[in-house]
């Protein structure tokens, strides 16, 4: 097991790593945001913007219809509440100094070396969440997390753990958004999460961020024997650039995952996303699923799957609409079997609406603003649950905005 000089060691090698995929952000240029924030007793005691910004990621700040919620601003935890006492939720700093073990589970997925972005969150002792359903625990209601960038020019480093015991259930729903008129900073946000035998992890992320933020979500997920970890991203609004690749490693029999993305490239944008699943045990499955569209940005819908294990199953399909001249979408999928008795296949489409389906609404009553506003709408819908209303009413407004452009 490496201690944790070598693991400075090799971080500091790193910080001049590139990433494999997207731009290539100077770190230099963004100060490291602030560790000590004015602490929040309750979220409906923020402003009335701050608190739109949180529902429009799926955060309600009355804390109806969750089990907790968690506040990040900048890099440090300005709120945590919980009520239910059957799960643990609280930062990554205290989780560390309570547990002695949670040090075999601390930067054992994600290793700090994988480039600039990993290497300095953890330089830089990274705060974030700590998430733990213990074994047998169901949950009815979902937890809810939220990473605020509140100050411009500035780098977030997070560092989150979830870990869903055996044979337990977890319900999260995190968004990743930033306070008005914080128009350019960076998130760096790492991610380890392990789902034991015969446990359940539904996690659904939101980002909305704005025209000059950059986001570089660096994420493993390991996936014990019966275990099931089902994923949904929604990335509507405006941003520079999000790269953003997690990994899947279905290590245990009969293991499973569904990784849905759901993305709108803007102009001036730039999306490099994608989900890799690695089948590490025989009887695993998963199942990969894009919608992309673009207004002027750029796509690249990444997909990868690797069987190492025997009767293996996982199918990916990767869908991209392009709605400007301006714009581009790019579709990656890898397929890769390394033994025998395997079956992994792939469909990947990229296009504009067809003319045809709009005539076909139209001619049913519609006008052409509906029936283009439904058919995105339908493109889009990959049966994501547990999001409140305002957001749904947000995504509407998003689609109508989208189907004007494409008229």
């Amino acid at each position: 097991m490496q201690d944790d000089a070598e693991l400075r060691e090799k971080a500091e090698k790193a910080l001049k790593k590139s990433a494999v995929f997207g731009e290539d952000f100077d770190l230099d240029r963004f100060k490291i945001a602030s560790k000590e924030v004015e602490t929040t007793e309750k979220l409906e005691d923020l402003d009335e913007d701050t608190k739109r910004t949180l529902l429009n990621v799926g955060v309600v700040p009355s804390g109806k219809g969750r089990m907790g919620s968690l506040l990040m601003m900048d890099n440090a935890i300005s709120h945590t509440s919980l009520y239910d006492e059957n799960i643990e939720l609280m930062s990554i700093h205290d989780a560390l100094k309570k547990y002695e073990w949670l040090k075999d589970y601390s930067w054992k997925l994600v290793p700090v070396d994988t480039d600039k972005y990993t290497a300095t969150s953890y330089l830089e002792n990274a705060n974030g969440y700590f998430i733990r359903a213990p074994a047998g625990q169901i949950s009815k209601l979902p937890v809810q997390t939220c990473l605020l960038l509140g100050t411009r020019d500035v780098s977030q480093t997070v560092h989150n753990i979830i870990i869903v015991e055996e044979g337990a259930h977890l319900d999260i729903i995190t968004g990743c958004t930033i306070k008005k008129g914080v128009e350019k900073a960076i998130h760096l946000g790492i991610s380890e999460m392990y789902i034991k035998k015969g446990a359940t992890l539904n996690f659904t992320m939101i980002h909305n961020w704005a025209e000059q933020i950059g986001v570089r979500p660096r994420t493993v997920v390991h996936v014990e024997e019966g275990g099931t970890f089902i994923s949904n991203y929604i990335c509507l609004k405006p941003v520079k650039s999000v790269q953003s690749y997690p990994t899947v490693k279905l290590e245990g029999k009969g293991a499973f995952t569904r990784l849905s993305t759901v993305a709108v490239a803007h102009p001036g944008s730039e999306l490099d996303l994608g989900s890799r699943v690695i089948f590490n045990a025989p009887d695993t499955r998963a199942e990969i699923i894009s919608r992309t569209i673009t207004t002027g940005g750029k796509v690249v819908a990444r997909g990868e799957m690797i069987g190492n294990a025997e009767n293996a199953k996982g199918h990916l399909e990767c869908h991209g609409l392009v709605l400007s001249d301006e714009g581009a979408q790019r579709a990656i999928p890898v397929l890769e079997a390394n033994v025998e008795n395997i079956e992994l296949t792939h469909e990947a489409a990229v296009g504009k609406i067809a003319k045809d389906q709009v005539e076909y609404l139209m001619a049913r009553g519609l006008s052409e603003d509906e029936a283009v506003g439904m058919i995105i709408r339908g493109f889009l819908d990959v049966g994501i649950k547990g999001i409140p209303e305002e957001l749904r009413d947000e995504i509407d407004r998003v689609i109508a905005h989208i189907g004007q452009k494409a008229m």
